[in-house]
């Protein structure tokens, strides 16, 4: 069964800019700066962004949508899945030198990143899933009504207090609002594969 979770129920890890409610959904404007990374191959630390949580109990799932519509370097936006300071995952759509792709970035200490082009989903709604079951997280995404992609698979501990949300980062601008137009807690996929 498929729940809308309420914009006014989650805890932003950092407070943005500003965040406002209307009825086609919550407008976040992000810090400069702002992002979200653990030490490999940059060696720096960033615990900036902006992620409004809630909790992501095990063998469930939550969908966030927002509209891709980025224009500078790493401007970037969907779900955030938080233990702890060193252990969160990412998933969504990030612009990465001129081209918007699809990935994700799994930290445990440190981070890794993943990302595959996708162009043609500019300025359109994307939605990240996130199902828990077991001990892994399974992140899809899809543009509109399109089917679902497989983003990744990754490692979570079962027994970990998890929340989840909405986020968005501007490492290396001002000014960038993302429209989220939904944030749902539904079931957990049945099957890693349809």
């Amino acid at each position: 069964m498929m729940t809308d979770i309420d914009w006014r129920t989650g805890t932003w890890t950092t407070p943005p800019v500003r965040q406002e409610i209307r009825p086609d959904g919550l407008f976040v404007t992000a810090h400069e700066g702002s992002d979200a990374w653990r030490i490999t191959s940059y060696g720096f630390i960033h615990d900036s962004e902006h992620a409004l949580l809630r909790t992501f109990p095990p063998e469930s799932a939550i969908e966030v949508t927002f509209r891709s519509d980025f224009s500078a370097q790493f401007d970037q936006a969907g779900l955030f899945i938080r233990a702890d300071a060193e252990t969160w995952i990412k998933s969504g759509i990030e612009r990465s030198d001129d081209v918007d792709s699809l990935g994700a970035v799994a930290t445990r200490g440190s981070s890794d990143w993943s990302l595959a082009p996708v162009a043609e989903w500019h300025g359109r709604l994307v939605t990240i899933r996130a199902s828990r079951s077991g001990d892994a997280v399974t992140l899809r995404a899809r543009v509109e009504e399109e089917p679902w992609r497989l983003v990744r698979v990754t490692p979570l501990d079962p027994d970990a207090v998890v929340s989840a949300g909405p986020f968005c980062c501007a490492p290396t601008r001002s000014g960038l609002t993302v429209q989220f137009t939904s944030w749902r807690a539904t079931d957990p996929d049945e099957s890693l594969h349809p």
